[in-house]
């Protein structure tokens, strides 16, 4: 059985912008789309999209419209829908572990999406067994798939077989759109030299080998996808907020240490969840 694609919905329009990307998202790769609406989701969100607190709208219509929604979208998808009188965080993990991926919505605290994100979205991201997709109050126009561009993916230090890999090539496949592979790079201070001679040796050499990492993530690239790779001179977060913009999604990997129950995402994926200027996707991979 296909594995679906889970959306977390909480009747606001935050949520339901998750519930359109993801209704595309499973038609083009054809697979059920599961909304699932965890009852005490209004301790983390505030109110619903519908005006009232959430205590206030019966759970089955927030589902039942959040499916109707996706059925007008992509009339051939499968949707099933689940109501959980359970705290968000711990149904979504759960979820995600029988899951292709969990699509999440958020708005952030106090309503300034474009400056934090909210708890849920963070605590989900930073955990999930599986990808996790992110959509920012401020990714409004990104629901929309005539607006979604290339695939960007953020190349970590050990990208050979890396989960976060093998999803960019699948998801710029599948969109039919270019794959910008991008390996941040940096010189650190100690190793310049006010030397003449070995002016610009030591950054020529951290450039070579983000050339050859960079290399090493795209060798087993599917035919067909139009790759773009970049290296860039500069903080790894901020090269990719900078890729992110009129990006369709940015991907990232996030490690998962076995026995570790804490928050475990590393700052480059913490820093594109609160600030990228399109929706992200953190794929876990075991350290």
């Amino acid at each position: 059985m296909e594995l679906p694609l889970v959306v977390g919905v909480d009747g606001s329009e935050p949520s339901l912008r998750a519930v359109d990307w993801a209704a595309d998202e499973a038609a083009l790769r054809g697979l059920p789309l599961r909304l699932v609406y965890a009852s005490l989701w209004e301790r983390y969100e505030g109110v619903t999209g519908l005006g009232r607190s959430s205590e206030q709208v019966p759970a089955d219509i927030i589902v039942e419209a959040a499916a109707k929604r996706a059925h007008r979208r992509e009339v051939d998808v499968k949707i099933f829908t689940e109501v959980l009188p359970e705290e968000p965080v711990p149904v979504l993990l759960r979820e995600g572990r029988t899951a292709f991926a969990l699509v999440l919505g958020s708005r952030g605290r106090g309503g300034i999406a474009e400056l934090l994100l909210g708890s849920v979205s963070l605590a989900v991201a930073a955990r999930a067994a599986c990808p996790v997709v992110v959509l920012r109050g401020s990714h409004d126009r990104q629901a929309d798939s005539a607006m979604r561009g290339r695939v960007v993916l953020g190349v970590g230090e050990e990208p050979e077989n890396s989960a976060a890999v093998r999803f960019a090539f699948q998801e710029a496949a599948e969109r039919r759109v270019p794959l910008e592979a991008v390996r941040a790079w940096r010189c650190p201070g100690y190793e310049t030299t006010d030397h003449p001679l070995m002016a610009g040796e030591p950054a020529r050499l951290h450039e070579e080998r983000a050339v050859r990492t960079l290399g090493a993530a795209l060798r087993d690239a599917p035919e067909g996808v139009e790759l773009h790779p970049r290296t860039v001179e500069g903080p790894a977060h901020k090269v990719l907020l900078d890729a992110s913009a009129g990006a369709g999604l940015l991907v990232v990997g996030a490690q998962r240490r076995h026995g570790h129950f804490g928050l475990q995402l590393g700052r480059v994926a913490h820093a594109v969840l609160h600030h990228s200027a399109c929706p992200v996707a953190v794929v876990p991979h075991q350290a």
